[in-house]
């Protein structure tokens, strides 16, 4: 933002679309964004009933599945590269924090705060923060607390770049020097949060069939958010490559080191994966759970891990191995549907697995339209920022001039710096 310019001249011309407003994309999302709008405003005026088929029985449904299960593991990028970056100084992941940062903030703002559609007495949300009787110890309570809170964490890690966005010189230096305790306390709020949820499976061990209850659920929900989180950064760094590097002047780093860092990634992965298949394989055979592999569970029990954990965890080792940056490319696509397969699993298949299919539960078509409504307003969300604050773009040069200046009083040794005061 120039000087001569009021901060809301400057934010009016910043929200005027840009480009070609009717693409197909455009169109076909801004119509199920209002449909999702309209039958958000019809759920919360009439209940859960008129759009959901959840009901005392089944209290779980899409949006808990896809929105709060798979969206906030999905999110998990963000607190393992910020630990990679602030915590380890791996300079190398550098280039791609700033937009990890900003996934995992609108991961968290639009999916968890989805779960308010899913209460059926929305009302009561604020019960944790300020209700009567507060629930301490309720799961739920817990991770309310930690999204809460961890949402802050994240829009104050990403408050450097709307600082430099708005061309707040102090402000930027004020949120500078508290990014390393925030980033420490977020990455201990997302593996609380991670394994909470996890934790709700516990809650359920009667309902739960045996394949995929375990006293290891939490351990397993926050691993799985380790690869989870990064197969997202592999696939958001690859679309964004093909939608933003031809229209934004990105940074020369970003460019250089883009497919390395890629790669580096997906052997992370694997790593990550193998031990994720490894606590997974020894819970089955402690259980003594091969008798259910004759029937139907069995069946997708198998095809749950040999086809989305197994093979995409060969395809990151082969691909960061042999430097082939589709294998890992496909193996974070898989990983994806993986994790999603997995979280509906929970809620579709293995939930009340004793009465048969034809009798369980079954989203509707409205739901569907407000889980797909969410995700492109994120989608929406995520490219006005990257279009119009510096997430891949290079910072401000006083911003530059401002990291220069503290890292020359950083080196300066304490004698010297008393001399000069």
């Amino acid at each position: 933002m120039r000087e001569s310019e009021n901060i809301f001249t400057f934010l009016r011309k910043e929200l005027r679309p840009r480009g070609n407003i009717f693409t197909p994309f455009n169109i076909i999302s801004g119509i199920t964004i209002l449909a999702g709008a309209i039958l958000i405003a019809i759920r919360f005026i009439f209940g859960l009933s008129y759009v959901t088929n959840l009901n005392q029985e089944f209290p779980w449904g899409l949006w808990v599945a896809f929105d709060v299960m798979a969206g906030v593991a999905f999110s998990g990028g963000a607190y393992v590269l910020c630990f990679v970056v602030y915590i380890l100084n791996e300079e190398k992941y550098h280039p791609i924090i700033r937009a990890t940062i900003l996934n995992g903030l609108l991961g968290y703002m639009f999916y968890a705060g989805a779960l308010v559609f899913d209460l059926g007495r929305w009302w009561n949300a604020m019960n944790a923060f300020i209700g009567r009787e507060f629930g301490v110890n309720s799961v739920l309570f817990l991770v309310a607390w930690h999204f809460f809170l961890y949402t802050i964490c994240l829009l104050i890690e990403y408050s450097q770049v709307l600082c430099e966005w708005l061309g707040l010189k102090r402000v930027r230096l004020f949120v500078k020097s508290i990014t390393l305790g925030t980033v420490i306390f977020g990455i201990w709020l997302s593996t609380l949060h991670q394994a909470g949820i996890g934790a709700l499976v516990l809650m359920a061990k009667p309902n739960i069939h045996p394949l995929w209850f375990s006293e290891f659920v939490p351990v397993l929900f926050f691993v799985s958010s380790l690869f989870a989180g990064l197969s997202m950064v592999i696939f958001e760094g690859s679309i964004s490559k093909r939608v933003f590097w031809g229209r934004l002047p990105i940074e020369h780093e970003h460019v250089r080191s883009h497919d390395e860092i890629l790669l580096s990634l997906g052997k992370a992965c694997a790593v990550i994966m193998f031990g994720y298949f490894f606590i997974r394989l020894f819970d089955f055979i402690h259980g003594h759970h091969w008798v259910y592999l004759g029937t139907i569970y069995g069946m997708i029990y198998v095809i749950e891990n040999v086809g989305f954990v197994i093979v995409p965890m060969i395809l990151f080792s082969v691909g960061a191995r042999e430097r082939k940056l589709l294998y890992v490319k496909v193996a974070s696509l898989l990983t994806m549907i993986g994790i999603i397969i997995n979280r509906f699993n929970y809620v579709f298949v293995a939930y009340k697995w004793y009465i048969p299919f034809s009798m369980k539960y079954i989203p509707t078509w409205m739901e569907v339209v407000v889980t797909l409504s969410i995700v492109f307003l994120e989608i929406w969300a995520f490219r006005f920022c990257v279009n119009r604050m510096p997430v891949l773009t290079p910072m401000p040069a006083w911003a530059k001039k401002q990291d220069e200046k503290k890292s020359e009083e950083a080196v300066i040794p304490l004698w010297r710096k008393e001399a000069i005061l």
